[in-house]
């Protein structure tokens, strides 16, 4: 993804690297996530989870020799082990789990153990997963959990943005499934631990995940809404309601002074607060008609610094062009205008034109 206008710097955002724990989001990769969600670091290799499959079991896996963080991470799930050799959970679906340790050494492999099996769509690796989670250390500390903030967390799965273990060990598992992963050091935080939240190089970490709702990174706003009418003095776009639109400036757009919001169709969903995080899709132009940049085809120059097509995951903060879509409602689509901003000679920024930018809310993650 890239954007040509710095008045839009928050628009280029890559995938949120997850990577603090607890109360305070610890810098990882390029983009520390805001908020305190933070289960996973793309510290830990990606890997390729095409070979495990629903029930968890990989005769062909091998075991590491020991539980350190030297061993190459995982890449699918291991044969399980006895049940007593894993953590107990008891507490309902989207409820805060209580999870209790057997006296046993932790495992020295990737475990998943399915505790309620859901019956929605299947993870797929790139999807987006809308989730709760709680993260112990084996000995028993609550390093991080969503339940606490009474509020889901969106992650991608299968591109490396997350702990290989939970790269692996949740494609193939369902929407409404409550999982159980084990995840020694290699296929965890690796040997460099995470010390901001307490692990270890040498830790085996125990997550409890819910899964909430799985989100296609093609995925778009909502389709069965009405569509509104734009005023004739803003860009005119044209297309179906969760497909990529054209955006166009025509001679009678004016030029926006201030920040504006235009409903194009409106979502059934919540209503977006701020400090929300979103999963949007976005098409922009310059006021003269130059791309500005898009989640739904990535130009060449973007994709030659590593950056696809998809869902992106944005913050609702002061300061972020986002913040405009407080009150907006999930699954709408929406027209967002930037006005023109000049040099700073103090910043060391360049005058940027005004930017017109069609954004579908997919998803409050």
């Amino acid at each position: 993804m890239r954007l040509r206008a710095a008045a839009v710097v928050a628009l280029a955002v890559p995938l949120l690297l997850l990577a603090g724990c607890g109360n305070d989001a610890a810098s990882s990769g390029t983009t520390s996530a805001t908020g305190s969600d933070a289960a996973v670091s793309s510290d830990a290799s990606g890997t390729d989870a095409s070979g495990t499959d629903a029930s968890g079991t990989d005769a062909s896996s091998s075991e590491a020799p020991t539980p350190g963080p030297e061993v190459p991470a995982a890449s699918s799930v291991a044969a399980p082990v006895d049940k007593a050799e894993l953590p107990t959970v008891s507490g309902k679906f989207g409820e805060k789990p209580t999870v209790t340790f057997p006296k046993t050494q932790a495992p020295n492999t990737l475990q998943r153990q399915v505790l309620i099996e859901g019956s929605g769509a299947e993870v797929q690796k790139s999807d987006w997963l809308i989730a709760h989670y709680s993260g112990q250390i084996w000995d028993g500390k609550v390093f991080d959990n969503s339940y606490d903030r009474k509020q889901p967390t969106g992650f991608q799965i299968g591109v490396g943005g997350v702990v290989s273990g939970w790269d692996v060990g949740l494609v193939g598992m369902k929407t409404g499934s409550r999982v159980l992963l084990s995840l020694p050091p290699a296929d965890g935080y690796q040997s460099a631990g995470n010390p901001q939240a307490g692990i270890k190089g040498t830790d085996t970490i125990v997550f409890v995940i819910d899964i909430v709702k799985v989100i296609p990174p093609t995925q778009g706003g909502q389709t069965d809404v009405p569509t509104e009418k734009l005023p004739a003095t803003v860009p005119t776009v044209t297309g179906d309601l969760g497909k990529q639109p054209t955006v166009k400036v025509g001679a009678s757009a004016k030029e926006p002074t201030k920040n504006q919001v235009l409903t194009i169709s409106k979502g059934t969903g919540p209503k977006v607060a701020d400090n929300d995080k979103l999963l949007v899709q976005y098409e922009a132009v310059t006021w003269d008609n130059q791309p500005g940049g898009s989640t739904w085809k990535v130009d060449e120059a973007a994709q030659a610094q590593g950056q696809q097509a998809g869902l992106q995951q944005v913050p609702v903060q002061e300061g972020s062009p986002f913040a405009q879509l407080k009150g907006i409602t999930e699954g709408s689509r929406v027209l967002l205008l930037i006005p023109a901003t000049a040099a700073d000679a103090t910043q060391g920024t360049q005058a940027q034109p005004a930017i017109a930018v069609v954004i579908d809310v997919v998803a409050i993650s």
